[in-house]
């Protein structure tokens, strides 16, 4: 056990914490992972404490919150969070947890203040969390420096957000810097939500990634996504055509020539980043294949760029365009139920009604996004049956799948103060 976090012998989790060491520990590689992963409670609360509380997870946009007194809000399992810009167009994070008693100060979404105030006693605090004001009930004696707002562990790169409930959060600053390199043509500071989606799926966080690791099922399943995505990730993957290939080929020298960055880097299995075109003759993911927003962002002229896909384990997958951009988020509600937002993102000066449509820029993701839900929901009714046993991956169609269920039992192992068997990062 991890000497920094001992389990108190009154821990209700700790019989949970031996008996998930022991399933990850024998487990069999390349198969799904046993049924107590997908709907045990106890597990799943290990999942909160051990991952979604110590690993950095993709919170929003740093367009979202342009402004000093900007703010946004999230919950991370029982832990309410606030995201605020301060002075100098600093960025900062805090629990969402007056210091009083304990309530929530933020209760909206999102939305722009001058002061933090609780709603409830209506003790202030300054946007960098220092307390400011407390009333005269407290006391003449009342020191308020001993009461700002607790810190939350905050980064930003290539204008994504990042948040982590750790004290000493995993590494991340060379992949922020890498985000930055490859999104600077985008100029991210520069850029609004043009519309976003929430839905909840009635299955486990686990198995809405591991649905969008692979495209195995996109024929059967997702006739829209399919109209412009290109089912391979990168010349690597196993299956690429020598068509692909040469496709690839001819638009990296374009991407070159537009000073465009396209080449794959991975950090470890947590993040990936790849360029890759999309089907020949389209330029955006749109049912037609034709630009949803006709307003490029930042500095680019073409439309053309492929799609720059952008992986954040645990809980984000991206897809950046020439003329806009898909970011999801991943946010576990339940053992069983998953919440799903996904934002479309255009150059700040693009006009609705003018530039673009949000009927036409959503409705492939909208349409994919409902069929991964119905997916997901099925595989976890079917996990919650007697029947079910860990079932193989295909090597070839799910080395995604594979390399998310490795990270997840490394980091899972590792939190709970276990050496994790060394494993080789797969390809593609």
């Amino acid at each position: 056990m991890d000497p920094k976090s001992p389990a108190r012998l009154d821990d209700p989790l700790a019989p949970a914490r031996e008996t998930t060491v022991e399933m990850l520990v024998n487990r069999q590689r390349n198969v799904s992972l046993p049924q107590p992963f997908y709907n045990n409670a106890r597990l799943f609360a290990l999942d909160m404490q051990e991952i979604f509380e110590k690993e950095w997870l993709f919170a929003g946009m740093t367009c979202e919150i342009p402004a000093k007194g900007n703010y946004m809000t999230l919950d991370v399992g029982d832990n309410p969070v606030i995201i605020v810009r301060g002075d100098n167009g600093r960025i900062h994070a805090f629990h969402n947890v007056c210091r009083h008693r304990g309530s929530r100060l933020c209760v909206s979404d999102k939305g722009k203040v001058a002061k933090l105030v609780c709603p409830y006693h209506q003790w202030t605090y300054e946007l960098d969390g220092r307390l400011l004001f407390a009333g005269s009930d407290m006391g003449e004696n009342f020191d308020l420096t001993a009461y700002g707002l607790k810190p939350v562990q905050v980064k930003t790169g290539g204008g994504f957000i990042f948040i982590s409930l750790s004290e000493e959060p995993p590494a991340v600053d060379d992949f922020l810097a890498t985000l930055n390199h490859y999104l600077e043509p985008y100029d991210m500071e520069n850029t609004k939500v043009a519309v976003e989606s929430t839905i909840v799926e009635q299955a486990n966080w686990k198995l809405v990634i591991e649905n969008n690791r692979e495209c195995y099922h996109c024929n059967g399943a997702h006739p829209e996504l399919l109209n412009s995505l290109q089912e391979f990730d990168d010349t690597d993957d196993p299956r690429a055509t020598p068509a692909y290939k040469a496709l690839v080929a001819k638009k990296q020298a374009d991407w070159d020539e537009q000073q465009v960055p396209w080449q794959l880097k991975r950090f470890g299995r947590r993040n990936r980043l790849t360029r890759t075109p999309l089907l020949d003759g389209t330029v955006s993911m749109t049912l037609d294949g034709k630009p949803a927003c006709q307003k490029l962002m930042g500095r680019i002229e073409s439309p053309d760029l492929g799609s720059l896909r952008i992986l954040h384990l645990p809980n984000s997958w991206n897809h950046f365009l020439g003329d806009h951009a898909i970011v999801f988020r991943v946010l576990p509600l339940g053992p069983q139920q998953t919440l799903v937002t996904t934002k479309w993102l255009v150059h700040k000066d693009a006009v609705e009604g003018i530039d673009y449509q949000t009927e036409t820029m959503r409705r492939v993701w909208d349409a994919t996004n409902d069929q991964d839900r119905r997916l997901a929901e099925e595989n976890q009714r079917g996990i919650n049956s007697k029947a079910y046993e860990p079932g193989p991956y295909s090597e070839t169609y799910e080395f995604g799948v594979i390399d998310f269920i490795d990270w997840y039992g490394e980091r899972l192992l590792e939190n709970l103060g276990h050496t994790a068997p060394h494993l080789n990062v797969v390809q593609g």
